[in-house]
């Protein structure tokens, strides 16, 4: 308890407000004096016009246009892939939105802001109703009206998963894919000024794997992956650092279980990256658990957080943070076997 109690008090006071109640009512009461008002939780907004139940959707907090994008999805239980736009603000909730042009449907692609040309690139994808399926190596972008295609004159193999395994990396100033290829863990690079991808041949990567979505840590400056799923029905618990030129397999003293298909992307409020729910197995519709269990990571260590609300356990969900409403941005999702979400949650210091 000492140890975690060391580890909270070295991470931003107002992570530590609710952090505390982790660690006896007496510390908490020292730190809840420093931001009365704030407390770490989860809540369920009313909203009017959700877009429909799906899993395998992407999202990313759009900055130029100030909102959420959404695109895609996949519903195994009625056979449908999405190919919707939507955009999500605190203000107004969720709208459609209605572009000229747009990718074909999809599920799985990978997505990501690129803030160097203020654009949403989508690489690859799941085109239809089966997993696998036939996948995609298209690469499109989104600059706040409509969507279009680019043809770089050389693209990563046709890729897709039931996360997004893309972010963008500020360090390098470019997008960074992993997973992609034969081998299932190749790295590429998205540079967006000259719209050309490149594959890097970091020393060491992450084993062959699928369904482990990126986030990229503002704070340490650097994309981390944690667990996802490989071939052979194995599943992942393992957390590695890309820094631009290698991965690097970090060795916190505390560990989630393992999972894939989970949310996973960085809270600048926090400053930490937030982890939530994922399938503590490889395969989606095989009967193994999911879960709703929230953890954050503090750049050394992973540390679960305690709310008295929590959604219900999911994977395959949309998660990122969303500065419209200063927290995360949690939607739809796969809940059980054949069956799908459309529920929106928010979780931060609200």
């Amino acid at each position: 308890m000492l140890d975690l109690i060391a580890e909270l008090t070295k991470m931003p006071s107002r992570i530590n407000v609710v952090k505390c109640l982790l660690s006896g009512a007496i510390f908490c009461t020292v730190l809840v004096s420093r931001a009365p008002a704030q407390q770490l939780a989860w809540i369920e907004p009313s909203l009017i016009g959700v877009p429909a139940a799906r899993c395998c959707a992407s999202a990313v907090y759009d900055t130029a246009m100030g909102a959420t994008l959404l695109f895609g999805g996949w519903n195994y239980a009625t056979a449908t892939v999405f190919g919707d736009t939507w955009e999500f603000s605190k203000a107004t909730g969720w709208k459609q939105l209605a572009p000229s042009v747009s990718p074909p449907p999809l599920w799985g692609m990978g997505m990501a802001y690129d803030p160097t040309t203020e654009t949403v690139v989508i690489f690859g994808g799941t085109l239809n109703n089966a997993s696998p399926g036939t996948t995609s190596n298209e690469t499109w972008t989104w600059d706040g009206v409509t969507w279009t295609q680019q043809f770089p004159p050389v693209s990563p193999p046709a890729f897709g998963s039931n996360v997004n395994q893309m972010v963008f990396d500020s360090l390098i100033g470019k997008v960074v894919l992993f997973g992609a290829g034969s081998a299932g863990n190749d790295t590429w690079e998205w540079e967006g000024t000259s719209k050309t991808w490149t594959q890097k041949f970091p020393a060491n990567s992450p084993s062959a794997r699928g369904s482990t979505p990126l986030a990229y840590d503002e704070t340490s400056r650097q994309v981390i992956l944690f667990g996802g799923a490989s071939t052979g029905y194995i599943y992942w618990g393992d957390t590695w650092t890309y820094n631009g030129v290698d991965w690097v397999q970090q060795q916190p003293a505390t560990l989630p279980p393992p999972r894939c298909d989970e949310g996973l992307a960085f809270d600048p409020t926090l400053h930490g990256v937030v982890m939530f729910g994922g399938l503590a197995g490889p395969c989606e519709d095989c009967g193994d658990p999911r879960l709703n269990d929230t953890w954050v990571w503090t750049g050394k260590n992973w540390i679960q957080v305690q709310t008295s609300a929590n959604p219900s356990a999911r994977s395959g969900a949309t998660f990122n943070y969303d500065a419209t409403a200063g927290g995360m941005l949690l939607f739809g999702g796969w809940i059980g076997p054949s069956s799908f979400t459309s529920t929106t949650w928010l979780f931060g210091l609200l």
